[in-house]
Formats: C-alpha cells, sequence, structure tokens
C-alpha cells in the first residue's frame, strides 16, 4: 500500500509533463543566394533605417512622423495586439485551480389566519456560504498548447502592427510623390501657356502686319485653350492626393491642402539602395514574420485537438458551513467534499479525431501561406530592382531631350519671327516640348515611387522609431 501511495504522486507528475501534439520549428523553403539584379552582400536589420530622408523633405519627414502616432490603421493593429496579450491568460486559465465562493441567507416565517391561527411558526433565520475548487489536471498539455498558440498570436499581432506601419509608409510616400507629381504638371502646364499665349500674340501682330493668315490665329488660340483645359484635371488630382494624405494621419481630408499648396520640387532620392539577399527579407519582413507566427499558432492548436483524444481528470471538493437560527433554536452545520473525476471520450461520432485532421490541415495551409509570403516578398524585390536599376536611365534621356526640344523651340520661334519659317513649326515645337517635360515629370514621379517601393519591399524602416517587438514568453 506504502509503494502504491508513492508511485502515485510520482506518475502524475510524470502525466503532467507530457505534451501532445508536433513541437514547432521555423519552416524553410530554398532560396537563391542572390537577387537577380543584387549583390551577395546582406542588408543586415533595416527596419530601423529611415530610407525616406534620402529624399531630402523636411515636410515629407515631418509627416512621416507625424502619421506614425496618429494613423488609424496602426491603431487598430495596436489594439488588437492588447486583445492578443487578453487572450493569452484566457487561453492558459483553464489549467489553473478555479475557486469560487457563494454566500446566502434566507429569513422566513409561516403565519395563519382563522382555523389555522394556532399554526404561526417562529422566523427562521437560515445563512450558508460555501467555497469550492476544481482543478482540471493538464496532463496532455492541452492548455499549455492553447496557451502557446495564444502566445503565437500575439506575436503575430506585433508582427501585423509593423505590416500596418510599413504600408503606411509606403501609401504616405507615394501619395507625398503623386502630389508633388501633379504640382510640376500644373507648373509645366502654367509655363506652357505663358509661353503660347506670347505665340497668339505674336500670330496677331503677323496677321495685322499680313504676314499670317486667320488660320494661323486660331490654330495659336487652340493650342492655349487645349493647354488650359488641362489644369482642372491636375489641381482635381492633386488635391485627392493632399487628402488621401490627412487621411493617412487621422485628418480631416482638406486639413492639409493649404499647407502642401505652397509646393516643393518633386522627390529625388539622393541614396541609392542595398537590397540584400533574399534570406534577409526572412528577418526583415513583417508579414513574412506574421506568416511564421500564423504557422506556429496552428501547430500548437494541433496539440489542442490532440490532447482532446485523452481522458481528463479533475480535482473538485467543496466546503459548505450553514447556520440555523431561531426563536427557541440556534445552531450550524458544516459540510464538505473532496475527490477526483475523469471523464473518458469513448464514442463521439469521430469527431475529435476529425478536429486532429481538421488542425493538421490548417498548419499544412499556413505553411503554403508562410512560403506564398516569402516568395511574394522575393518578387517584389526583383522587380523593384528592375526598375530601379533602369529608372535613371529614363530620366536621363527624357532631361536631354526636353534640352533639345526647348532649343528647338527657341530656333523655330526666332525663325518664325523673321518670316523663314511658318507658324506650323512653332506650334509642333511647343508641342513637343511640353510632350517631353510632362514625359520627364512622370520619370521623375515613377524613379520617386520605386525607391519606396524596393525599400518598403526589402522591409526597412517600420521600426526607425523603436524596436522590432515580439510577445515576452511566460
Amino acid at each position: 500500500m506504502k509503494s502504491i501511495r508513492v508511485a502515485a504522486p510520482l506518475a502524475m507528475l510524470f502525466l503532467a509533463g507530457c505534451v501532445s501534439g508536433p513541437e514547432h520549428t521555423p519552416p524553410e523553403t530554398p532560396l537563391p543566394q542572390k537577387f537577380g539584379e543584387g549583390s551577395t552582400k546582406s542588408t543586415g536589420d533595416v527596419t530601423m533605417a529611415p530610407w525616406w530622408t534620402a529624399f531630402n523633405d523636411r515636410r515629407l519627414d515631418g509627416l512621416v512622423q507625424q502619421g506614425l502616432s496618429q494613423n488609424l490603421d496602426i491603431l487598430q493593429a495596436m489594439e488588437r495586439i492588447t486583445a492578443a496579450e487578453a487572450n493569452v491568460v484566457v487561453a492558459g486559465s483553464g489549467a489553473l485551480p478555479n475557486l469560487t465562493g457563494s454566500a446566502d441567507e434566507t429569513v422566513s416565517r409561516t403565519k395563519g389566519t382563522d382555523d389555522y391561527a394556532s399554526r404561526t411558526t417562529d422566523t427562521t433565520s437560515t445563512a450558508s456560504g460555501g467555497l469550492s475548487i476544481s482543478w482540471l489536471l493538464d496532463l496532455f498539455g492541452q492548455y499549455k498548447r492553447a496557451k502557446e498558440s495564444a502566445e503565437a498570436s500575439v506575436d503575430a499581432a506585433y508582427a501585423s502592427a509593423d505590416v500596418a506601419r510599413l504600408a503606411y509608409l509606403s501609401d504616405l510616400a507615394t501619395s507625398y510623390i503623386n502630389a508633388r507629381y501633379y504640382q510640376e504638371r500644373l507648373a509645366i502646364a502654367r509655363k506652357n501657356i505663358a509661353s503660347r499665349r506670347e505665340t497668339l500674340e505674336l500670330t496677331k501682330l503677323q496677321l495685322e502686319a499680313g504676314a499670317a493668315s486667320r488660320l494661323d490665329v486660331v490654330q495659336a488660340e487652340g493650342l492655349v485653350n487645349s493647354t488650359l483645359s488641362e489644369l482642372p484635371g491636375y489641381e482635381t488630382n492633386f488635391r485627392k492626393a493632399a487628402h488621401h494624405i490627412a487621411t493617412l494621419l487621422g485628418l480631416p481630408a482638406s486639413a492639409l491642402v493649404s499647407d502642401l499648396q505652397k509646393g516643393a520640387p518633386q522627390p529625388v532620392a539622393h541614396r541609392s539602395v542595398n537590397a540584400g539577399v533574399p534570406a534577409d527579407l526572412i528577418r526583415n519582413r513583417p508579414d513574412i514574420r506574421q506568416a511564421e507566427r500564423n504557422l506556429a499558432s496552428a501547430v500548437a492548436e494541433i496539440g489542442v485537438a490532440e490532447a482532446q483524444l485523452y481522458p481528463t481528470i479533475t480535482l473538485g471538493g467543496a466546503i459548505t458551513p450553514s447556520l440555523l437560527s431561531t426563536k427557541s433554536l440556534a445552531g450550524s452545520v458544516t459540510s464538505w467534499s473532496f475527490g477526483p473525476s475523469l471523464t473518458l471520450p469513448i464514442l463521439d461520432g469521430g469527431r475529435l479525431r476529425a478536429n486532429v485532421d481538421i488542425a493538421n490541415s490548417s498548419a499544412r495551409e499556413q505553411y503554403l501561406a508562410w512560403k506564398a509570403t516569402v516568395l511574394n516578398a522575393v518578387e517584389e524585390v526583383e522587380n523593384a530592382l528592375a526598375a530601379v536599376n533602369r529608372d535613371s536611365r529614363t530620366v536621363s534621356a527624357l532631361t536631354a531631350t526636353v534640352r533639345s526640344y526647348e532649343e528647338a523651340l527657341s530656333l523655330s520661334t526666332a525663325s518664325y519671327k523673321d518670316g523663314a519659317s511658318s507658324l506650323l513649326d512653332v506650334l509642333d515645337a511647343q508641342r513637343s516640348v511640353a510632350t517631353a517635360q510632362a514625359n520627364l515629370a512622370q520619370a521623375v514621379q515613377q524613379m520617386a515611387a520605386d525607391y519606396v517601393a524596393l525599400n518598403v519591399a526589402i522591409g526597412g524602416g517600420y521600426a526607425f522609431d523603436q524596436p522590432v517587438k515580439v510577445a515576452a514568453k511566460k
């Protein structure tokens, strides 16, 4: 008998150390040693690198920092962290002792009338209380795995907040680039209008002198009005970009229009980007980290499902003191109970085993989602690298094109004044200049946007004002 009393606690301790389900290991997938147009040099940690400062635009720098504390998507993601952290407590609470207390008091008396008057009884006061405790022994790690799953979900929530921060940086920088682009298009259009009005006045003078026809005047007027018609569209698109920037900062849409209307040059990055190697993405990209934590949570849920296949033992007990008091009688009674209870699943129609299959399938799905996230990240970097490596050549060629067409316009205008060429030559030259200038502005916009896309693709800058956070393991 003594050996049994010693062995039973040891057996309980052994069983308490058993945990169902597989252990999570970091997933792996084959990756190339370098990007197609990149180097073999690792970038290290780029999450804290403020890449947007390469534009040397203080207004953009201020908007970035302002919005990181005000953006509503980021604030929502932070609230999800709070909820996920609370869920860790909920998930692990089932394995802890549960103690509840109760108390009540009743007063009763029976009073009769007529034939029942003699049956009036004394007032009876009854008070009772109780304490009950139950403790489910987590023999197969159901609640341990549940807590592991919840902790992984907290990590995923932190990563989700970083995803929101990175998305904010991308959206804000791109919207700011667009706003400055439409301001540049407005400036180009207004400059062209001034030039074309000068041509129109010159043509009118030529008409008065008999050196031009009414057709020449009408053509010059048409070009002026055609350029005027472009202004409202550029103004509308500028306002849309300004409205979106305000919304990203958690402000009313028109809050920043007057400030942004002060104007600034189109953003041009003055630093190059080292894209690193594909393996860097697993460390730096928050969406990859989020996918890996979702996988860890799903793997832990397999253990939760498997633990439900096995018996459960619950230790329970209660103590209930009662006090009875009447005019002629008083006393108390105390009762208590304690003992284990065993629950053993026998027939459930295959439900518990199906739950295990569901958990396994969910974990495999999360692995595939992680792998897809990694490959999509590699593709995004490859695409952005291909664009960034070619943008400067496009801008250089278009800059030279603008200079050539501006010189051609100057020569054709001088020739027209001397009567050596027709108005058509001047109008064609003006159209060529306007088209080249518009193409150059668009190329500068695209170059800046591709610079943003590359930095976002490598997971840069979202933690520049604070380190990357993960859940603290309990």
